[in-house]
């Protein structure tokens, strides 16, 4: 059980570039969407596809993609930045600011300038430059009954992407999820380029692969267990 823990709490969003003369074996990938495949999923829906793109043409084409960053995520993202490791450390949730372009770190920034073109291209550059880009699909209409907006089927593809995270992760497999290819004008060209079918959304996609060198790693911070858990009663924190 202890082994479980460690895997769960040392899990993490690989950014870095990976390797992309090092591919994931098949029999690994296959593990990683064995792992998906028995995600919980809301009345045993499986309201999901997986499109396993390695082919390097296509995977330049996904990353040449112009993206670009909307007013409101920027201006949200501020909203949970922190500025040093000791208000990350107090604040116990949320990114380190540093971890985004300087001219998102203020309070009135906009998507206009330079900074949202370089984190998309740096993000196209980490599509291209990568083994294996899992795009995980969604249909709406294999829906749970009773689930206004479908929000069981929305925790169901939570459910999928840990699963698969843990699985890459036990491997030695880095794994990135990006959502930027979810983006309406994004996905739009990736269901062009992959052949999705008009019925399906990208929920999200994953990179996986293995680093191109040692991650130094981020500060990461979680609440404690007595931060959020309410003993018998809202308000009565810890366990008792």
């Amino acid at each position: 059980m202890q082994e479980l823990l460690k895997l769960i709490q040392d899990r993490c969003s690989s950014r870095a570039p990976f390797d992309p003369e090092r591919p994931v074996a098949r029999e690994e990938l296959r593990q990683i969407l064995e792992a998906g495949r028995w995600a919980p999923t809301a009345h045993n829906m499986q309201n999901f596809e997986v499109a396993v793109v390695d082919e390097p043409k296509l995977l330049a084409a996904i990353g040449d993609i112009q993206q670009s960053a909307s007013e409101e995520f920027i201006r949200e993202n501020y909203q949970q930045l922190s500025f040093s490791e000791d208000e990350l450390r107090r604040k116990k949730v949320g990114l380190l600011a540093a971890m985004f372009p300087e001219a998102w770190r203020k309070p009135d920034a906009k998507p206009a300038g330079g900074a949202g073109e370089q984190m998309a291209a740096r993000f196209g550059k980490a599509i291209a430059g990568g083994p294996t880009l899992l795009v995980i699909l969604y249909d709406p209409a294999r829906r749970a009954p009773a689930s206004p907006g479908d929000f069981l089927g929305i925790i169901s593809l939570g459910c999928v992407m840990q699963n698969m995270w843990l699985m890459a992760s036990s491997l030695g497999i880095a794994f990135h999820v990006i959502s930027a290819l979810s983006a309406p004008p994004v996905e739009k060209q990736v269901k062009a380029l992959l052949g999705i079918p008009e019925h399906l959304t990208i929920a999200f996609a994953a990179r996986v692969g293995y680093l191109a060198r040692p991650s130094t790693g981020t500060l990461r911070v979680r609440r404690d267990v007595e931060d959020f858990a309410h003993h018998n009663r809202y308000g009565k924190r810890g366990l008792g």
